[in-house]
């Protein structure tokens, strides 16, 4: 089955490829060839150039060239049937098919389609001219989507009346009704499917026009906020995105597409300036909507709250991340706002969210320990047990050990337990409470170091020492990273493999430090211990500067910088002239 050739090339010899182009290109004619911006990649000088007299376009900066049909399957991510199709629909010419079937199928098509534009058409003039719609423009303005947004987005009215779209639209009743515009009442009359409503149209990503949306007034009786079109010959909600036709050059350009809930989130995102966000039709987000946004961009940002399907949608998920090559990111937004109302107080918000969005299993590990309690030993096993069980859900091992090293790191919990239980991958872990000394925010403080170190060594380096480390391992991958000079390479070559696991951890663990407040800890940690030691000494110069410790300590905490830091440097002499004084005294 296919089109013609005869009407292939007829359309070919009609469309006048500058022309075309031109609806995308802003050309300049430099002798006898066109030249503009490649829309293909970014680029400050023209070198994307077309010619009339052959039909072609060739880009000097990226190699794309061919044909119009070439161009506008690039252009609009169409296959060759459907660039055909979109070409004859702009020329006005009418296609023939191969089989009598298609064709006929294909003109039933059309007719279905331009009975909706037209039904878009007539809904959006009523909203824009009629008496009736003045309470609809008054909501539509104080939600900000009044004006050049109504007509933007084709925004309408559905008079609250039985039949007015039916007796005035001028589509033969089967077409009405095929669409979801219209039903056969009780008397047998045609009455209209939308009435008393604002009305959202959707469309194609071709811009074909497809079903609708709408939404009551607010102090309606009507119990159903929103009616949504039913599905429909054109219209298939599990393959249909609203706002696609609008997005997708935007989604192709930054190489990511935000989906939302609702309509109006949608239009919240393009009156912020990220015109790249589309919805779904009153479903979840199918594998049929991934394949179609993987045509236009490799991450998904999810706009919505993504982690109430719970581990049903997170697997999900983790298969089309693998299946299609895509990355399922999460865009936090403030908490009980939606980007509808965040368009009008806060459209900064929106574009931060968008722009730092986070991995999908960061987000859930994130919602899983937030505001948990950790402040006992059975309160950190039993939320690393629930932490784990997420981070458990991704298929990758990989994955899952890295986020191991973060519920460590957050948990004060040896890592080597945690990454043992991503590598068995058990969806309900149990984790054996270990009857050795408690690794408690010292320990936290200690890979916090280590952290620094190797992500950042000259931030922290300079106020370390051996003995700030109470942990064998991270003593010994304190000490390699010094031995290697920093190189986190070097360090692994030389460290005990206890220390590995801890340097390897560090280098990919994301936590949010400041160096100096570390630093402090980790001193006031270790200096604590070494005092406990000398309760007993009764020499008086080690009275003497033991009681100036103490004092120092105080001020380590003190809210003024330099008398913090002043603090520190002491104490860290100290540390090392009763290290050095233990050392002599072994010898």
């Amino acid at each position: 089955m296919g089109i013609v050739d005869e009407d292939i090339e007829r359309l070919r010899s009609t469309v006048s490829i500058v022309d075309t182009v031109q609806q995308y290109v802003a050309l300049k004619r430099v002798g006898r060839n066109w030249v503009g911006l490649c829309p293909f990649h970014a680029e400050k000088s023209g070198s994307f150039n077309v010619t009339e007299e052959r039909g072609r376009y060739k880009c000097f900066g990226c190699d794309k060239g061919g044909d119009v049909f070439t161009f506008i399957q690039e252009i609009e991510h169409l296959d060759f049937p459907g660039a055909i199709e979109h070409l004859a629909a702009k020329a006005g010419i009418q296609l023939n098919y191969t089989t009598s079937g298609q064709s006929e199928e294909r003109s039933r098509r059309k007719k279905l389609t331009a009975a909706m534009n037209d039904a878009v058409e007539w809904y959006h003039q009523r909203l824009l001219e009629s008496p009736d719609a003045r309470a609809a423009r008054d909501y539509l303005r104080r939600r900000g989507l009044a004006g050049d947004i109504a007509r933007q987005f084709k925004l309408g009215w559905a008079p609250d009346d039985w039949d007015q779209l039916s007796r005035n639209l001028g589509a033969p009743a089967d077409v009405m009704q095929d669409v979801g515009l219209s039903f056969r009442n009780r008397r047998n009359k045609m009455q209209d499917a939308f009435r008393g409503r604002v009305m959202f149209p959707i469309f194609s990503e071709s811009g074909e026009a497809l079903a609708f949306g709408g939404r009551i007034l607010p102090g309606s009786d009507d119990p159903a906020k929103y009616k949504n079109s039913a599905e429909t010959p054109i219209y298939m909600k599990s393959k249909t995105l609203y706002g696609l036709n609008w997005a997708k050059a935007d989604i192709a350009k930054k190489d990511q597409v935000v989906v939302c809930e609702g309509y109006t989130d949608v239009i919240g995102f393009h009156r912020a300036g990220v015109p790249r966000a589309v919805a779904t039709c009153g479903t979840a987000l199918t594998e049929e909507h991934v394949r179609l946004l993987k045509r236009y961009a490799s991450k998904v940002v999810l706009s919505f709250d993504a982690d109430a399907a719970g581990q049903g949608a997170a697997e999900r998920f983790y298969e089309w991340e693998e299946k299609h090559k895509v990355e399922v990111l999460v865009a936090r937004l403030p908490d009980g706002k939606d980007p509808g109302d965040l368009a009008s107080s806060q459209p900064e918000a929106l574009v931060a969210a968008v722009d730092k969005p986070v991995p999908f299993l960061k987000f859930r590990l994130d919602r899983t320990m937030r505001g948990r309690p950790k402040d006992s030993p059975e309160h950190r096993v039993r939320l690393a047990e629930d932490a784990m069980a997420v981070v458990n859900e991704h298929p990758n091992k990989s994955i899952r050990m890295l986020y191991a090293g973060e519920v460590a790191a957050e948990l004060s919990m040896p890592v080597s337990d945690m990454v043992r239980l991503a590598e068995r991958g058990t969806r309900r872990p149990a984790i054996q409470v270990q009857q050795k000394r408690s690794r408690g925010p010292v320990q936290n403080a200690e890979f916090a170091a280590l952290v620094l170190l190797v992500q950042d060594w000259d931030s922290i380096a300079p106020w370390l020492l051996a003995e700030l480390f109470d942990d064998d391992v991270n003593r010994m991958a304190f000490i390699a990273l010094g031995e290697a000079g920093g190189d986190l390479s070097k360090a692994i070559e030389i460290a005990p493999p206890d220390a590995v696991d801890i340097l390897e951890r560090a280098a990919v663990v994301d936590l949010n430090l400041v160096a100096d407040v570390e630093a402090r800890t980790l001193i006031g940690a270790a200096c604590r211990r070494e005092l406990q030691q000398r309760v007993r000494v009764i020499d008086p110069e080690g009275m003497v500067e033991d009681r100036q410790a103490r004092l120092d300590l105080e001020a380590l905490q003190d809210t003024e910088p330099t008398r913090a830091l002043a603090a520190a440097e002491s104490l860290l002499g100290w540390l090392h002239r009763r290290s050095e004084e233990r050392t002599d005294g072994e010898h």
